[in-house]
């Protein structure tokens, strides 16, 4: 008798995400692809033994290492063990991180609970890291940026090539639907990739982040917790009302679920792989205009601007305040509106100030954009 089906659905999407790091790994030629390792037995030890996983003998360091963020949640522990279960038939070590935010009471000992229960599904390393959380942007963004931190150094530290995320399908449906509400453009309502480099992400981490389970439910990640018996930890964030995504998950989509009908979150998960299609289409398209539209010094010139289509030469505008020294993450969809009415609607206004001491200013049909 096979696995539940809830337990089949992660085990099925993680192992999709680990062929395609190690595609990835082929392709780079960073290392050949192993070979799977020998199931023998290994005394004392079974991976995902609640779960009626083969023992498994240890990996050789040089095998490729493959970690698990994991609060304790039920999405990253049904993320845990699925990877502890794949990762070894496919020649992967499996290794786990927690991240102490330290934003709550006792979260030093929870963190601690978290890496014991990684370490009995057999994950190895495993290792909590305490961050201190900022205030730029907000709680919510803060705790974000801190985290990424954490497991970039960390990933950095231990060799990783990649980083496995509990995202699920409902967590890309909220995603969408705060893009939405803050007026964003298309990239916004992509969501979140299934491979991505986070925050500042910088060559070889371009491809570190995956999240295979954004075509899973929640329900089912949970549902997959409960018949393996595996411990869980509810966030009371997630249920804090002072949290503007936690309002939305239990507030706003019910909300629309009722006025709409169920299969709201599998619409808006699908807006997001339509968004992230036609957005990757626009960023190539700009990608390649921008050299068209410079004359032979590199700069901009406003007329052949004007020429291209507003999303596409947004972009490239988007690009080159960026190359600037303007901070993405600060860059909104204001700011790049004000720069392109300097192409088209220039009256003789003035330079635009922009995050990070940027200015864009009209100059003799070239638009001139520096750090001031």
């Amino acid at each position: 008798m096979g696995p539940h089906p809830a337990v089949a659905a992660i085990r099925l999407a993680v192992r999709r995400a680990l062929h395609d790091v190690l595609t990835d790994l082929t392709d780079l030629h960073s290392r050949p692809a192993p070979a799977p390792a020998p199931r023998v037995g290994r005394p004392g030890r079974t991976v995902g033994s609640s779960a009626g996983a083969a023992p498994h003998d240890p990996l050789p360091d040089t095998a490729p290492l493959v970690l698990v963020a994991c609060s304790g949640g039920a999405d990253s522990m049904a993320l845990a063990s699925a990877l502890a279960f794949e990762a070894p038939k496919l020649g992967i070590r499996a290794g786990g991180i927690t991240v102490d935010h330290g934003l709550q009471d006792g979260s030093a000992l929870r963190a601690a609970e978290v890496v014991s229960r990684m370490t009995a599904l057999c994950l190895d390393p495993v290792e909590s890291v305490a961050v201190r959380v900022g205030r730029d942007g907000g709680p919510e963004a803060a705790a974000r940026d801190a985290r990424y931190a954490a497991l970039d150094e960390a990933a950095d530290r231990l060799g990783a090539v990649a980083v496995l995320l509990g995202h699920t399908r409902d967590d890309q449906a909220e995603t969408v639907l705060l893009g939405l509400a803050r007026g964003s453009g298309i990239r916004s309502l992509s969501g979140m990739a299934e491979v991505s480099g986070g925050p500042g992400a910088r060559g070889g981490r371009s491809h570190r982040y995956r999240r295979p389970f954004l075509q899973v439910d929640r329900q089912t990640a949970r549902k997959a917790c409960m018949v393996q018996s595996l411990a869980v930890w509810d966030d009371p964030h997630n249920i804090d009302p002072a949290y503007t995504r936690s309002r939305l998950r239990h507030e706003g989509l019910p909300a629309l679920e009722k006025a709409l009908g169920k299969g709201v979150v599998e619409a808006l998960a699908r807006t997001a792989q339509l968004s992230r299609d036609d957005a990757d289409a626009l960023d190539a398209w700009a990608a390649e205009a921008e050299n068209g539209v410079r004359d032979e010094d590199g700069r901009l010139e406003c007329a052949k601007l004007y020429a291209l289509p507003p999303a596409v030469r947004r972009r490239v505008l988007r690009r080159a305040v960026v190359a600037a020294g303007s901070p993405a993450g600060s860059l909104f969809a204001r700011h790049i509106e004000e720069v392109d009415r300097l192409i088209t609607g220039w009256r003789g206004q003035g330079a635009i100030n922009l995050p990070g001491r940027v200015e864009a200013q009209r100059q003799g049909g070239r638009l001139v954009i520096r750090q001031g």
